[in-house]
């Protein structure tokens, strides 16, 4: 049973490692792919042909997605993405429930559509994660200023975004430091409004 209530208003770390721990995403497409589920899935709006989104993503560093669109996910959205970073292995994501049982509707999205995605590309069957997924209350400022640097620095495990994680591709660090890729489909402000400026949250 979990033993974390969600409650809509309150914010939460969540996270989740593949089965075995291997490696689950293997390509730019698989790392593209994941990143649009966690930032187009927070409401109900459908997608299809994620393919093409993907491509052009690769291609321009953006997804096509139009402003009608973006509008209605906004309106509609059942959590609010803060903060995220996604791993080989794993994945990190901070953010708010909006709405009732938002969260576990949010994960349920992301990890079934990207495990039916994975299974069905590479010939696999079986679990892809460890269980559904972990998450945790954030509580306090501290905790809050935390997790953030927490998630961001993840890319520091790897030897070649050593010192370099601020422009790490699959995280919202850059996000956070620089121009929001996003736009309001990423709200960072619970923690960058407790600094002056991008570049003392940097320093942090």
């Amino acid at each position: 049973m979990r033993k974390t209530q969600f409650f809509p208003g309150s914010y939460y770390h969540i996270c989740n490692r593949s089965n075995d721990e291997r490696s689950i995403f293997l390509d730019q497409k698989d790392y593209a792919r994941f990143l649009f589920y966690i930032l187009f899935f927070q409401s109900p709006v459908p997608f299809f042909h994620l393919g093409r989104q993907i491509s052009h993503f690769l291609r321009h560093s953006k997804f096509n997605v139009s402003q009608d669109t973006l509008d209605q996910i906004i309106a509609t959205r059942r959590v609010e993405l803060n903060a995220f970073a996604i791993m080989s292995n794993h994945f990190h994501i901070f953010v708010q429930e909006k709405k009732e049982k938002g969260v576990s509707w949010y994960l349920q999205r992301i990890q079934d559509g990207y495990a039916k995605y994975f299974n069905a590309k590479y010939k696999k069957r079986g679990h892809l994660f460890q269980g559904s997924f972990r998450a945790v209350l954030v509580e306090t400022d501290e905790q809050l200023l935390y997790l953030s640097a927490y998630i961001h620095r993840n890319p520091r495990e790897l030897k070649e975004w050593r010192n370099r994680e601020y422009k790490y591709p699959w995280s919202s660090y850059q996000d956070c430091t620089g121009k929001n890729r996003w736009g309001k489909l990423l709200v960072s402000d619970i923690f960058l409004n407790q600094f002056s400026s991008k570049t003392s949250y940097r320093d942090f």
